[in-house]
C-alpha cells in the first residue's frame, strides 16, 4: 500500500537539463506516470502434411489440412514508471526565498530530478523470423514413375511402350504409408527375435531409435509437423487526466503478426480499465496565501488497474498514477 505523499519536481536547471525562465530562477515539471507493459507470447507455426487428406484412408489418423500460426500469451508484467509531464512546467526563483537544501535532493521521496528520476525502459522488439515448410528431407517419395503400354500387335509380336509420367498425390501418400508399415513390422520382428540377424543390448536400442526416427519422419508426411518460438514487446500506456472513462487498448495480438501495437487493427484488442480511488483534498492552509511563491506538486492516485481481453482478467494489481491525482502547492515564504 502506497502511504506516502510524493513531492514531484523535475529541477532540471539544477541539473543542467532545463531552460531558465528570468535570471536566477528554477525550471522544473510535475511529474506523470507511464504504465509500462511487458508481454510474452509462445508461437506455433503449423505445417500441414502434403498427404494429409489420406492420413485417415491409408494410417487411420485424422490430420490437419491446413497451415495455421497460433499465438498464445505466456506472460505479462505491469510495472510504473515516472517521467516529468512537459505540458505542466513551473518556475520559481529560489533566491527570494528560504528553500531548505534537503528539500531539493529528496529523489527517493519523489522530488524527481533530471537525472535520477525513473524512466521507462527502452522499449525492445523481437520477432520471429518468417519460415517455411520443409518436407524434402522427410522421405517424400520420387516424383516421376515409369509406366508401360501396348502401341500396337503386329501378328504374333507384341509392340511395348516405356513412358515417364508424374505419380498422383494419392499414388505417393500410399507408397510412403507402405513404408510405415513395414517399418513397424521390421521393427515387432527385431524386438520378438524374429530376424536373420541377432540384436541386442545397445545394438538394438540404436536400430529401434533409427526406425522410430524414420517412421516419425514418414508420418510427418500426413500428419505435419510444428515450430515453436517465441516473442517479446514493451507497450506503454499514458493515462490521460481529461478522459472521463479510464479504458485503453494496451496492446494487440495478431493471428498472422502476433503481439502488435494498440493502432494496429489487425489485432484483437487488450484493454487496461484504470479506476481511480479518490484522493482527499487538504485542508486550507493561511501560510499558503501570504506565500511569495509556491512550488506545485502532485500526490499521485492509486489505481485499480485490469487487463482484460474483453471477457477474461489476464492481469490485476493497485498502481500510484500521478496525472489522475490532485495538485498541490508548497508556500515558499523568507
Amino acid at each position: 500500500m502506497y502511504k506516502r505523499i510524493v513531492l514531484a519536481a523535475l529541477l532540471a536547471s539544477l541539473f543542467g537539463a532545463g531552460s531558465l525562465r528570468a535570471q536566477g530562477s528554477v525550471s522544473y515539471a510535475l511529474p506523470q506516470t507511464v504504465l509500462v507493459f511487458r508481454v510474452d507470447v509462445e508461437q506455433e507455426v503449423f505445417f500441414a502434411g502434403p498427404y494429409a487428406r489420406y492420413a485417415q484412408k491409408y494410417l487411420g489418423v485424422d490430420a490437419p489440412e491446413q497451415d495455421y500460426t497460433r499465438f498464445d500469451i505466456s506472460s505479462i508484467s505491469l510495472r510504473p514508471y515516472v517521467e516529468a509531464d512537459a505540458a505542466q512546467r513551473f518556475t520559481f526563483v529560489p533566491g527570494k526565498a528560504g528553500v531548505p537544501e534537503a528539500m531539493l535532493q529528496l529523489t527517493t521521496q519523489g522530488l524527481v530530478s533530471g537525472t535520477s528520476g525513473a524512466y521507462s525502459e527502452e522499449s525492445g522488439w523481437k520477432y520471429p523470423l518468417k519460415s517455411e515448410a520443409d518436407f524434402a528431407s522427410r522421405g517424400i517419395p520420387a516424383n516421376l514413375t515409369r509406366a508401360s503400354n501396348t502401341l500396337y500387335n503386329k501378328g504374333q509380336e507384341t509392340v511395348q511402350q516405356s513412358v515417364v509420367v508424374e505419380k498422383s498425390l494419392e499414388k505417393k501418400a500410399q507408397e510412403v504409408a507402405e513404408m510405415i508399415f513395414r517399418i513397424r513390422e521390421n521393427k515387432y520382428k527385431i524386438l520378438v527375435g524374429d530376424t536373420d540377424a541377432t540384436y541386442s543390448g545397445e545394438a538394438m536400442k540404436a536400430t529401434i531409435d533409427a526406425l522410430d526416427k524414420l517412421e516419425a519422419d514418414y508420418l510427418t508426411l500426413f500428419t505435419g509437423y510444428s515450430e515453436k518460438g517465441s516473442q517479446s514487446a514493451v507497450f506503454e500506456v499514458i493515462p490521460a487526466p481529461q478522459t472521463k472513462n479510464q479504458l485503453y487498448v494496451a496492446f494487440r495480438l495478431s493471428d498472422s503478426e502476433g503481439l502488435v501495437p494498440a493502432d494496429n487493427m489487425s489485432g484483437r484488442p487488450y484493454y487496461l480499465e484504470l479506476k481511480p480511488e479518490t484522493v482527499a483534498e487538504p485542508e486550507a492552509d493561511p501560510k499558503a496565501a501570504k506565500a511569495a511563491q509556491s512550488i506545485q506538486y502532485r500526490i499521485p492516485a492509486i489505481c485499480k488497474a485490469r487487463l482484460t481481453d474483453g471477457v477474461a482478467t489476464l492481469l490485476q494489481t493497485r498502481v500510484p498514477v500521478y496525472q489522475l491525482g490532485i495538485q498541490a502547492s508548497w508556500p515558499v515564504t523568507k
